[in-house]
């Protein structure tokens, strides 16, 4: 089984996979379409995006529940599109902005993408840009030195925009290709936090011209539903390029990737697996989708 399909296991098992025990050898009656109807909505796919397949699903003739299976595979798979290649086309710098609320996982992933483009090649510098948790600074430093990736950070409760500032500076002068900004944590309903991201994004700019290229917001998958409402307002604020989904190998329940695809139109680009430091993948629809419908 591929890490995918082991990491979706629960997911799998908990939602997804009950749909596909329901149609399992069985007529398509109102009642299938009412549990199919229970059962998406419980997985966080939420009333739209669930109104949406069935509406699809419905509209077609099915001659038996292995082509309606067939079909609900290929429905999921439409609401979904494959993510475009992360903008890294800053000469001589590349600035990614990593934001979200707290518990996330958001400095755990900024180290395993910044693993990632080391194997790739890349020279890569940290931000330690959470001055507001002296535990975070302290969480990235140890991060860094266990990838040897090289992090400029301030003292706890300095100002971040003027952190970013001196490691956007520190990345031209090491000459370093790849700037990735922590920040802090916050709740996407704290409008004076939020105007916070809005400054961090203007400092990296002054220091590079159309920084930053990517603002990647970390949604935990456990969340379901309010990471939607998280990522409308980040969105909106600074203005999200793509998200993270962490921690789908919990209780996720997998359904908000749909959500985010088709309400917000945004690429998900890698999503949490587990808790190694190659556990963060990138995402495809196919592979996605069909670890949710197939247990082998």
């Amino acid at each position: 089984m591929s890490v995918f399909g082991r990491g979706l296991t629960r997911t799998r098992r908990s939602f997804f996979g009950r749909i596909v025990d329901l149609l399992a050898g069985s007529d398509v009656d109102e009642d299938t379409w009412d549990d199919i109807e229970a059962l998406l909505i419980q997985a966080d796919l939420g009333l739209t995006v669930t109104g949406k397949v069935l509406d699809t699903l419905r509209a077609g003739r099915w001659r038996n529940s292995d082509e309606l299976l067939a079909g609900l595979r290929s429905t999921l798979l439409g609401l979904l599109s494959a993510p475009p290649p992360m903008d890294l086309s800053g000469r001589p710098l590349s600035v990614v902005l990593v934001v979200g609320v707290n518990g996330t996982g958001k400095t755990t992933s900024i180290a395993r993408l910044a693993h990632r483009m080391k194997l790739a090649g890349r020279e890569v510098i940290l931000a330690a840009g959470d001055t507001f948790r002296a535990a975070a600074i302290e969480q990235l430093q140890t991060w860094g030195e266990r990838i040897d990736v090289p992090v400029v950070a301030g003292q706890s409760g300095a100002d971040p925009a003027s952190v970013v500032f001196d490691a956007t500076r520190a990345a031209q002068a090491r000459g370093k290709d790849v700037l990735i900004i922590d920040t802090a944590g916050r709740l996407h309903t704290n409008a004076n936090l939020m105007n916070e991201l809005r400054r961090i994004r203007s400092v990296s700019a002054k220091v590079v011209p159309d920084a930053p290229h990517e603002v990647l917001l970390v949604l935990d998958g456990t969340t379901g539903q309010n990471a939607l409402q998280q990522a409308r307002t980040f969105q909106e604020m600074v203005d999200v390029s793509g998200v993270i989904v962490t921690k789908l190998d919990s209780s996720a329940k997998g359904g908000m990737v749909f959500a985010v695809y088709a309400e917000l139109g945004l690429p998900v680009h890698y999503v949490g697996l587990g808790e190694g430091l190659s556990h963060l993948l990138p995402f495809s629809p196919e592979i996605f989708v069909n670890s949710l419908l197939d247990e082998n």
